[in-house]
């Protein structure tokens, strides 16, 4: 094949040399992506006195998550990610979580912490109502009768998995948290 200046030569041709190989669609693309992030929740994590039988780990391999997961256990960006939150008017969803993590970690009068909750977040027209489904609803009020360390799981894992998708990767490319790491960065070099 004789040698050709590319600027000479017409895209046909270049077409020609070029062996037959298929490009991807960017449907196939996304949904690759959707089957290699739909295992985000494993069970792997037991409580101490009782077995759930929703035990749920909130640690995956999936780099939103972990970066939700060091906002929701750092002080200074879990507020950072409240006041975010605030803004949006979906702060609810941040306090009910954390409400749920520290009624997991108490033992003591159950019953009246679960109304609490329940009344608070999940009750049907409250000022606070969090976005679960009517059967969550349903099996949460149920375990109100006997309550159980593990009876707002449920609505906890479906609430976490909003803030994943939606509120924290708006969150991590909004000026407050570049800003706030920016400053967490510099006071290591001061």
């Amino acid at each position: 094949m004789p040698k050709l200046l590319f600027s000479k030569m017409r895209f046909s041709d270049i077409k020609d040399l070029l062996p037959n190989v298929q490009r991807p669609r960017r449907i196939d693309i996304v949904l690759s992506r959707r089957r290699r992030n739909d295992s985000i929740w494993r069970p792997s994590q037991k409580l101490n006195d009782e077995a759930c039988p929703s035990n749920l780990s909130w640690k995956a391999d999936h780099k939103l998550d972990l970066s939700l997961e060091k906002l929701l256990r750092n002080k200074k960006y879990r507020a950072a990610f409240r006041s975010f939150l605030e803004s949006e008017f979906s702060e609810e969803n941040i306090d009910f979580w954390l409400a749920c993590e520290d009624f997991r970690s108490t033992s003591n009068d159950l019953k009246w912490r679960a109304e609490k909750i329940y009344e608070e977040f999940i009750r049907p027209a409250t000022c606070r109502e969090i976005n679960v489904d009517h059967s969550v609803r349903e099996k949460i009020q149920e375990s109100l009768k006997k309550p159980t360390r593990c009876c707002f799981d449920e609505a906890q894992k479906h609430v976490y998995l909003l803030m994943l998708r939606d509120s924290c990767p708006r969150f991590l490319h909004s000026d407050a948290y570049l800003s706030l790491k920016s400053k967490s960065r510099t006071q290591w070099y001061i």
